[in-house]
């Protein structure tokens, strides 16, 4: 199965699959708007300024997995993101990433990009998975990891 096969639902409840971002560098993450790595929202929205038109597409999927860090309705999550980081990438409905709700598209992040010791399991918000234009997925990034320490890596990716 491609990357590009996952059915996501979009924050306003539209079903698709990734299909629309085949050939572009994906950056997906999983996000709290409660969390305290949240600031990294910011960090996200610079990436996706200054690449999205160089090939860069920021995918957020909220997660309210760990210690109940992301706000019930995905119109608040929307909000939230909006006015307290001025987020305009693409955000999905809330989903789980671990366990046996978590969503297919994580599970098969995490099997392609193993965390440290070679753990499937996403450890907490903010983990970010990075894909190439293939549908690749290249990199795992830990929760701490800012977003700008990812900018090399990407700078590479779209050539």
């Amino acid at each position: 199965m491609s990357i590009y096969d996952f059915e996501v639902t979009t924050i306003s409840g539209r079903s698709q699959t990734l299909e629309p971002y085949r050939g572009k560098v994906l950056l997906i993450v999983n996000t709290a708007t409660k969390c305290g790595f949240a600031p990294q929202f910011d960090g996200l929205e610079k990436l996706h300024q200054s690449y999205r038109d160089k090939g860069l597409a920021v995918l957020g999927f909220p997660c309210s997995q760990f210690m109940n860090q992301e706000l019930a309705a995905n119109s608040d999550i929307a909000e939230a993101c909006r006015i307290n980081h001025g987020v305009t990438f693409p955000l999905f409905s809330k989903i789980d990433v671990n366990g046996s709700s978590a969503h297919p598209l994580f599970k098969y992040l995490a099997s392609e990009a193993p965390g440290a010791l070679g753990t499937k399991t996403i450890k907490w918000n903010f983990t970010k998975f990075l894909v190439d234009r293939n549908g690749n997925v290249v990199k795992r990034f830990a929760p701490a990891d800012a977003p700008e320490k990812m900018e090399g890596h990407i700078k590479k990716l779209l050539g």
